[in-house]
């Protein structure tokens, strides 16, 4: 059955291990947690390139990082194209359906549409005219702006909102969805882009959201035995450390407001759920919701902050689908199958009847529904240019149960039994029991850069890269299929 109306709700720099249905137990996030006991959690989620530009290329077009031509914000990258041959929102567009974007894009430009038919954006401070500043300008106190607070925009520093809830921008963002449902022509479907630029950095929520989780119940950052590497005392002190080891009140002030942004985000999908039970209920039985986010965000682990890691806090997302009540099967609760960002596209394609492009790699989860896939891919394969450091550029593969990390610019290697050790405090690479099973990890990150043809592998091994940058070909020029 074709599904007349989707949803797709998108978090930025948002944990995997941040929705209490996934097992926390501090978070309040009751309204993900319903959606969850209505739908299906996929609990192995990752973002193959962990940063915003990269990632996003990879949910839009459904296409692998080496084909989106952009593995990483930072060295030899490029910003994200505007002229993809296919895109997720292009193709709803072209089968008819009412496509709208709140929120955050971070296209390039800042107006390009990816196929929308309109947007009303809010993308932080990269644009001074976005709507959302426009409208904030229009509402605010005379002289009040949505930088008044004073935390930088990639800081681990936290604090409270510094105005009225109604004019933080997740609320505005809410707040325009549901302007678009409320006037929508309904005699077509809708697909609907609700973009939270939270919980990302500045971690500012209203002041009764960075005080509702107890300091008592934060959990402590995951510091593993290898970690004092990036305990670097000077860079510490800079308010937009990427490392560094801070004490337990800086962080866990930190992750209040973290805690606080994506309990807020909660809150408003409430207001969705609510209005659409009240006022368009008949719609809500047709529509699939989709909720995740574009990669995650270390909070302290291993004395690292922000993103572009291989670590579960940065790779790892949340992930949850809810079908219609229209659809009469049981669907799993719980998916343990391994998935990544661009299974978005061919997923919610197929879901509403649209034939999937050849140019999309990605895979349909709607099969892992009903039951566990008899073929499925072993692993998802990951990596990050250089960006806070060259010692940082990385490549990772992993399955959600074990996960190989190879550091090229130093050539050094991690592996973690995640099963075991969730946290990634152990590393294994020089556990003797473990070498065979190291090597079948390690040669299947050989397999995928091979296929590249880069100069990275040599006779069945990585290769210690030189010190140019790994450059797709299709940085500049678009990838058609195969």
């Amino acid at each position: 059955m074709a599904l007349l109306n989707i949803i797709l709700i998108l978090s930025d720099q948002m944990r995997g291990d941040c929705v209490g249905a996934d097992g926390n137990q501090c978070i309040q996030t009751p309204n993900l947690d319903f959606l969850a006991s209505r739908g299906t959690l996929f609990s192995h989620a990752y973002s193959a390139v962990p940063s915003c530009i990269p990632a996003r290329a990879l949910l839009w077009t459904g296409q692998n990082q080496w084909h989106t031509g952009i593995l990483g914000m930072g060295r030899g990258q490029a910003p994200m194209p505007n002229d993809f041959p296919r895109t997720l929102a292009g193709e709803l567009t072209r089968a008819g359906f009412r496509t709208h974007m709140t929120g955050k894009g971070h296209f390039h430009p800042q107006r390009s549409l990816m196929g929308f038919e309109s947007t009303e954006l809010d993308e932080s401070g990269r644009m001074p005219d976005s709507d959302y500043r426009q409208w904030f300008c229009a509402h605010a106190p005379a002289g009040v702006t949505p930088d008044d607070h004073g935390v930088a925009f990639n800081s681990w520093h936290a604090r409270p909102w510094h105005t009225e809830e109604r004019l933080h921008p997740t609320c505005w963002t809410m707040m325009r969805a549901l302007e678009f449902l409320k006037t929508r022509d309904k005699s077509g479907p809708f697909f609907l882009n609700i973009s939270f630029a939270r919980p990302h950095s500045p971690y500012v929520p209203p002041d009764y959201y960075f005080n509702l989780h107890r300091p008592d119940d934060i959990p402590p950052p995951y510091v593993g035995e290898w970690a004092g590497i990036h305990d670097d005392p000077r860079e510490a002190k800079n308010p937009n450390a990427w490392r560094g080891k801070m004490t337990p009140g800086q962080i866990q002030r930190a992750r209040a407001g973290y805690y606080g942004d994506i309990a807020f985000i909660d809150t408003q999908i409430g207001r969705l759920i609510n209005w659409m039970q009240r006022c368009d209920s008949e719609a809500l039985k047709n529509t699939l919701i989709l909720f995740t986010s574009d990669h995650g965000d270390m909070q302290g682990d291993h004395n690292l902050w922000r993103k572009t890691y291989a670590y579960e806090g940065s790779s790892r997302i949340p992930f949850l689908l809810v079908c219609p009540s229209v659809r009469k099967h049981k669907a799993r609760a719980v998916v343990d199958e391994v998935i990544e960002l661009r299974d978005v596209m061919p997923t919610l394609l197929e879901a509403a009847g649209v034939d999937v492009p050849d140019t999309v790699e990605g895979k349909s989860v709607l099969p892992l529904l009903e039951r566990p896939a008899r073929r499925w891919r072993k692993y998802v394969h990951g990596e990050h240019c250089t960006c806070y450091s060259d010692e940082q550029e990385m490549q990772y593969v992993t399955d959600g149960r074990r996960k190989f990390i190879w550091f090229p610019r130093v050539n050094s290697e991690q592996y973690f039994d995640l099963e075991n050790d969730p946290g990634e405090c152990y590393n294994l690479i020089d556990d003797t029991n473990r070498q065979k099973e190291i090597k079948i990890w390690r040669n299947y990150l050989v397999s995928e850069l091979e296929a590249r043809d880069c100069g990275w592998t040599k006779n069945g091994k990585l290769v210690y890269p030189d010190d140019k940058p790994l450059v797709s070909p299709y940085k500049n020029v678009r990838w058609t299929g195969s």
